[in-house]
């Protein structure tokens, strides 16, 4: 009887210990868990094949709407330039206007003398001036000069006692833009005398 009294102390010694151990052994592993990192699950191929499906659908329709912006452009400066030179001379020909009333005016009148059909055409031919002035358009009278022609149109010839290619009578006055010829004078042109 002692004997089977022995063995079971033995026996509960054993389970307290063993209960003990694994009682240990659960805090270690709890404490292992804590300080070991958590190790990432990497995704799966379908969930990147998502992704960069996403992002190259999300750089498509930024690339088309950048060309979609980019053809805008295009069209607005073509419609600009076509427009620049449809309208070009809009300043001008508003300027011209008060010219063409002027003229309008003078014609209108009834019972006018000569003189007063002179001055109004004085008075027109100046603002015309003006407006030509405004506009840099400045007249080429080369009377006397040497021939040009880059700016003046040779009539015809004639003898004189000026040097040869000397303009010596003005047939119709030229007119230049800033440097550049609009139309040239035509002139006639000096040539040495015959002996």
């Amino acid at each position: 009887m002692q004997e089977s009294n022995k063995s079971q102390s033995d026996e509960q010694e054993l389970i307290s210990v063993s209960g003990e151990m694994n009682e240990f052994e659960a805090s270690k592993d709890k404490s292992t868990n804590e300080t070991e990192p958590q190790v990432e699950i990497t995704p799966s191929l379908e969930q990147l094949l998502k992704e960069a499906e996403l992002r190259a659908a999300e750089h498509h329709d930024a690339w088309l709407r950048a060309k979609a912006e980019a053809e805008n452009i295009r069209k607005r400066a073509q419609s600009d330039i076509a427009n620049a030179h449809k309208y070009a001379i809009e300043k001008f020909s508003t300027e011209l206007l008060a010219v063409m009333d002027s003229l309008d005016a003078a014609l209108a009148v009834e019972n006018a003398t000569l003189e007063n059909f002179k001055s109004g055409v004085e008075l027109t031919q100046k603002q015309l001036i003006a407006v030509f002035e405004k506009f840099n358009i400045k007249v080429v009278n080369p009377e006397g000069e040497k021939f040009d022609p880059h700016q003046h149109q040779a009539m015809c010839m004639v003898e004189s006692d000026l040097p040869p290619n000397t303009v010596t009578q003005v047939l119709q006055r030229g007119y230049m833009l800033h440097d550049r010829v609009i139309r040239p004078a035509m002139v006639a042109v000096s040539k040495a005398k015959e002996t």
